[in-house]
């Protein structure tokens, strides 16, 4: 967790006038920078940025910045929404109405139909009284969270320890006291709010699904911790959203716990396959986050065309259980491979597909050589993200990663870890375990249950058979 804000030094060191910095002295900027850059490099957290053209018609395929052809198996466009052809019909359509952009602000030419009527569904869809759209949801969460926390009088802001840097900033744009609980730890977090009055305004920030680890929030305990001790509850369900539930919701939906949430926010960028953030929660409050907010108020609002193709791609997941059947099958059927072969996946209930490999210059070589020589694209994951010590490959599988190319991900992982000697699961067993991995009794059964998971299936075959037929019809 960053430190507190801190005020930055006075520009008045003396009451001396100071002196005009003699040529070539004075501070360094561009040595400074790249002293920065070279502290990067030398501990390894240097970020790189591939160059990937993810391709519409051959998802999950794409083509690097020399047209080479690869799969890829690292995206957040989880469910392959944003090839959807119902989504790019809209938005196409959309762009042929309205134009490229939004053409202001929400409160100055820039509050179209489309933003309405999307707030009102993503309302609809959480069950909440009112929604407010961002250009992202990390605007969404820094601009909820520095505004609420900052506008309450005396104001305490409880956060998990593995939460986004979105909340992280806003927590500390907020400039209110905090506290920072284990992850995941309910009696960590009691002790904290039992130090306060019922009468101190307090927020509990936490998510859903964490997204570099896959672990999955406990959303209905702490939601009995905050009505005990009066506190808010702010739910992030950014890698949940359109994923779980009977609509879609995200976590708190297929647990039955969205009632007890009082703010839910999530992203149109990931399982919706658009872009773009929001929040939930009852009229009063976001009609103050909407008034008050910074991020929302001065910022030239998302276009016409991007609220058409998320407003599509909500009504179609709130629908359709087509793409959520697949997305697990394919993660179930990856975890269960990988764990046979003994390669090490961190233990997860959710739909992200951790594969530990411990070491951060590894980590990334290994992302090479899956890109290069097989030509499967996965992203190395390492610190700040997570722990130093706890590198690893982040694999999302989606609807359209099937068995042949579940066969190439699985036989690619294979020989890399046989050629390079790297540690399988009984090698962390042996040192103790990490991550979860290679630690006795640390199995974890999936969120999504089994029966669920067929009830959906056995929905989604006729569903998808009815969609295809309604497709032919409009051709014929």
């Amino acid at each position: 967790m960053p430190k507190a804000y801190a005020k930055p030094a006075s520009p008045v060191a003396s009451k001396k006038t100071p002196k005009p910095a003699a040529a070539g002295s004075g501070f360094d900027y561009d040595g400074f920078f790249k002293e920065q850059l070279d502290k990067k490099h030398k501990d390894k957290s240097y970020r790189y940025f591939n160059n990937i053209n993810r391709l519409a018609q051959l998802y999950p395929m794409a083509h690097t910045g020399t047209g080479e052809h690869v799969t890829v198996w690292c995206s957040n466009d989880y469910l392959g929404m944003s090839k959807h052809p119902e989504i790019v019909d809209a938005m196409k359509s959309t762009i042929d109405k309205y134009g490229a952009g939004a053409g202001g602000t929400r409160n100055i030419a820039g509050n179209a139909q489309l933003h309405l009527s999307l707030e009102h569904e993503l309302a609809s869809l959480h069950k909440k009284d009112a929604a407010l759209v961002f250009s992202s949801c990390f605007v969404a969460n820094d601009a909820t969270l520095s505004t609420l926390a900052s506008k309450m009088p005396g104001c305490v802001l409880f956060s998990d320890a593995s939460n986004h840097a979105s909340m992280i900033q806003g927590i500390r744009n907020s400039r209110a006291p905090k506290h920072v609980f284990k992850h995941n730890n309910l009696t960590h977090l009691e002790e904290l709010l039992q130090q306060y009055d019922l009468t101190t305004p307090k927020i509990i920030a936490f998510e859903s699904v964490y997204s570099m680890s896959g672990y999955i929030g406990h959303i209905k305990e702490i939601a009995a911790l905050a009505k005990k001790y009066n506190a808010i509850t702010f739910l992030d369900e950014v890698h949940a959203v359109g994923m779980y539930g009977e609509t879609g919701a995200g976590v708190a939906e297929y647990i039955d716990a969205m009632d007890d949430i009082d703010i839910i926010t999530g992203t149109l960028g990931k399982a919706y396959g658009v872009v773009g953030g929001y929040i939930a929660a009852n009229a009063s409050l976001v009609d103050m986050v909407r008034s008050y907010a910074p991020g929302f108020i001065f910022t030239t609002s998302l276009p016409p065309t991007v609220m058409a193709g998320a407003l599509t791609a909500v009504r179609h997941l709130k629908k359709s259980p087509v793409e959520r059947a697949g997305q697990q099958l394919h993660t179930r059927m990856l975890k269960n491979t990988l764990t046979d072969l003994g390669i090490p996946v961190v233990p997860n209930p959710s739909h992200i597909v951790p594969v530990l490999v411990g070491d951060a210059e590894t980590a990334k070589s290994v992302s090479d050589e899956l890109l290069n020589r097989f030509k499967i694209y996965v992203q190395s994951i390492n610190y700040p993200t997570v722990a130093v010590g706890e590198e690893r490959l982040r694999i999302t599988p989606t609807p359209g990663h099937g068995p042949e190319l579940m066969d190439g991900l699985v036989g690619a992982l294979k020989t890399i870890w046989a050629e390079r000697g790297l540690k399988k699961e009984a090698d962390w067993a042996r040192e103790g375990g990490k991550a979860g991995v290679g630690i006795e009794g640390g199995e974890v059964e999936q969120l999504v249950k089994a029966a669920d998971l067929k009830d959906m299936v056995d929905r989604a075959y006729p569903y998808a058979l009815n969609t295809l037929a309604g497709g032919i019809n409009k051709t014929v």
